[in-house]
């Protein structure tokens, strides 16, 4: 299996790496161990040393102690003292460096014994009357002591020399094998080193072949590549009858043949289109105006009905003049709620400033009676978008909160929070709430929730409200538990897709 280049790069490098990382450990141990002897040979050499000065410090004592008798000076036993307190220190010190030897340690208790025998002796003789005779007799009464001391200290020299001699070897090892070890695996390194470049050299110009036919290849390619876009540029223009001409057999070929194909269908589809919204407007003006017109004929002929013939209606005949107009009145209502919602979204939007606090207050001086209390639970932002719409969508959401409202006098709450890309408005009452089950049914055309004899509404409203909201890439929903109260929640962007079409 013919491995990656980046793979091989990886693969040899990690090689390299474990070698390197493998010479540092055997260079750490090595130094470690090479350490560790030579503290040992140093530990050895004080050990030889304190033995030295301790034969050499009880010599030191009986000398003085000899030299004060031969010739009768005290300034040999100051010397003396000196003498014989180093040797405490000595015994101390070794005490100390062999305490993980037991049979030194041993051999120590009997320099003890030795050395305080010995100054024992001394200090006898240092009663003594100096003379002659007196400093020979010393010298043939300690010879025996002095010669046990010189065995134990002996027999402790020896046991140490042989850890020296120990020691010495092991240090020499690692003094010898370190080196070789750290050139070894650096040898070793840099063969791989040199073996991963020469992998390296070599895949790196075969990829340079490749990349050169890569950049042919994306020089041709990157050409098509525009000539599509500009194909797009133009279909998003609305110029749909543009055509590519490209008669390769591949994937962008295909992609050219599929795009004209686009282009043709999309041209007979927004051709369609358009004459069917003309035939949309032409039905706008005719409800507005040849629908509307016999709506306003009857209820001018009931109103003459009223007036000419008020003496002759009965009390039953009046109520049904009365169901009549204002049957009239809510079919009214009913056609020009069509035409505002067909309207939604195909009108020109007119972006300003608005202030949104100001835009409520105008709202409400519109819609909401005197007896109701609007209150502002947040401040309102000022925003760049169409006024007109968001002013529907507050008076929609208002007027529906006076008309449903049961008990006269109510109070409506407007809030709003900042969103990352919207702001969400609430529009919240305490009328007599709407229960879960119709949240979504509200937004539906021609639905509400009252009878029409206590409450005139085509149901439009809402779905006028949603419309408009959605065009502008916003939500609405109601939070209600139906009980008391209901909250109407959307989202206005703070870019109003109108400013995104024309940037």
């Amino acid at each position: 299996m013919r491995l990656k280049l980046n793979t091989k790069i990886l693969l040899g490098f990690s090689i390299a790496l474990a070698v390197l990382l493998a010479t540092s450990l055997a260079a750490y141990f090595s130094i470690q161990r090479l350490g560790y002897y030579t503290r040992l040979v140093g530990h050895t050499y004080r050990v030889l040393q304190h033995t030295s000065d301790l034969r050499m410090r009880v010599r030191d004592g009986q000398s003085s102690v000899r030299g004060y008798l031969l010739l009768n000076d005290s300034s040999y036993l100051a010397t003396y003292s000196t003498a014989v307190s180093g040797t405490d220190a000595n015994l101390d010190s070794l005490r100390r460096l062999t305490a993980d030897n037991p049979v030194q340690q041993r051999r120590l208790d009997t320099l003890r014994q030795i050395t305080e025998e010995e100054k024992v002796f001394l200090n006898q003789w240092r009663q003594k009357k100096p003379s002659a005779d007196a400093a020979r007799a010393l010298l043939t009464n300690d010879r025996a002591l002095l010669n046990r001391l010189r065995d134990v200290i002996q027999r402790m020299r020896s046991t140490e020399e042989d850890l020296l001699h120990q020691r010495n070897a092991g240090q020499d090892f690692y003094e010898k094998t370190t080196p070789i070890a750290i050139i070894i695996s650096a040898v070793i390194a840099i063969i791989t080193v040199l073996w991963l470049f020469r992998k390296i050299s070599q895949e790196v110009k075969a990829n340079d072949l490749l990349q050169a036919e890569l950049e042919q290849v994306n020089l041709d390619t990157n050409r098509r590549i525009q000539i599509i876009e500009q194909l797009a540029d133009k279909v998003v223009q609305g110029d749909y009858s543009v055509q590519i001409k490209d008669k390769e057999k591949d994937s962008l070929g295909n992609l050219a043949t599929s795009l004209n194909r686009m282009t043709q269908t999309l041209d007979e589809v927004f051709g369609a289109l358009e004459k069917r919204n003309q035939e949309l407007d032409q039905f706008a003006y005719v409800a507005s105006h040849d629908l509307k017109a016999p709506l306003r004929g009857v209820n001018t002929v009931v109103k003459w009905i009223e007036e000419e013939l008020s003496h002759e209606l009965s009390d039953q005949m009046r109520s049904y003049l009365a169901m009549m107009k204002g049957r009239l009145s809510r079919l009214e209502d009913l056609i020009n709620g069509l035409l505002q919602y067909a309207r939604v979204g195909r009108t020109q939007h007119q972006l300003e400033e608005v202030n949104v606090h100001q835009l409520v207050s105008e709202v409400v001086e519109m819609v909401v009676p005197l007896d109701f209390t609007v209150e502002f639970a947040s401040t309102l932002p000022t925003l760049t978008t169409d006024r007109l719409s968001l002013q529907q969508v507050f008076t929609n959401l208002m007027s529906n909160a006076v008309k449903y409202h049961d008990r006269g006098a109510g109070t409506i709450t407007v809030s709003c929070r900042e969103r990352k890309r919207a702001y969400e408005f609430t529009v919240a009452d305490n009328g007599p709430g709407i229960a879960p089950e119709f949240h979504e049914k509200i937004f539906l055309m021609f639905q509400t929730l009252r009878d029409r004899h206590t409450a005139e509404s085509t149901g439009i409203g809402l779905s006028i409200v949603r419309k408009i909201i959605e065009e502008e890439r916003g939500s609405i929903h109601v939070e209600s538990d139906g009980q008391r109260g209901a909250a109407f929640v959307f989202t206005w962007p703070k870019v109003s897709q109108a400013s995104k079409v024309s940037a």
